[in-house]
């Protein structure tokens, strides 16, 4: 999986890296986290094609999902974006799906976001109880991208998961974190993937508009910054049979 795909700089590091990537790791299914495909807000349809066209399997959202007026249709009827699983049912797209793997195994993915620090949705605990338990019936395997802010929240649901899913891969925070590690019923854990973007920048965007956000108190402004990148993702190999995790380990490259 790779972290959160950050404006254009991110959308065409991918282009460049994940086809070597899939070379020197041979992954069987590839996803990223694409809420801030479209100029770090959202996704459109043109700018998740770069990601597909690179060998992304699924793309995954988060609190910007409907940041973009124009991508709710794109969302409706494209199957390989998952929306958060915990927004209200009768928002466009789906919440979790089963896919095929290029060996022809089937991976459940479901999104979800988080609550603290976060605009109000559903109980993720209770959607994902739902959720598992119906993904259940057609693949052991199954992951999970928790977009969430809290540290805590995210290994509660990892741990409140431990043993019913492969893995629970946090994002959202864009920086990746070093406490990569398999639960003890076998679900891989870490609490963020990272970033897709600008090296130089805050989150990815341009330091001296943050600051000045923050000096402000203005309505914030969102600019890309540009430069060198990073690239940030995790492999994780799971057991064909029981759906769990054998080991997660973290990808970082900086351009």
């Amino acid at each position: 999986m790779l972290g959160d795909v950050v404006g254009r700089p991110g959308r065409e590091a991918v282009s460049r890296y994940l086809p070597g990537m899939i070379d020197d790791y041979e992954p069987d299914f590839i996803l990223a986290n694409g809420e801030n495909l479209a100029g770090g807000l959202g996704i459109t349809n043109e700018t998740a094609l770069p990601l597909f066209e690179s060998g992304v399997d699924v793309i995954t959202l988060g609190n910007h999902v409907w940041a973009q007026r124009q991508s709710e249709n794109f969302i409706a009827t494209e199957p390989r974006v998952i929306r958060p699983a915990n927004l209200p049912p009768e928002v466009p797209g789906r919440g979790a799906g089963v896919f095929n793997t290029r060996s022809g195994r089937l991976v459940g993915v479901i999104n979800l976001l988080g609550r603290i620090f976060m605009t109000p949705v559903d109980d993720p605990f209770r959607a994902a109880d739902e959720v598992v338990s119906r993904l259940k019936s057609e693949t052991p395997i199954i992951v999970v991208d928790f977009h969430a802010e809290a540290t805590s929240e995210k290994a509660a649901l990892a741990w409140d998961l431990d043993g019913r899913v492969s893995a629970v891969l946090g994002t959202h925070t864009h920086v990746q974190t070093s406490d990569d590690r398999l639960l003890p019923r076998g679900t891989a854990f870490i609490t963020d993937v990272g970033m897709v973007g600008p090296y130089d920048s805050i989150l990815g965007l341009k330091p001296d508009v943050v600051i000045s956000n923050f000096r402000l108190q203005m309505k914030p402004k969102v600019e890309i910054a540009s430069g060198s990148v990073v690239v940030c993702g995790v492999l994780v190999d799971v057991d064909d049979e029981s759906g769990m995790a054998v080991s997660i380990s973290r990808l970082r490259i900086i351009e």
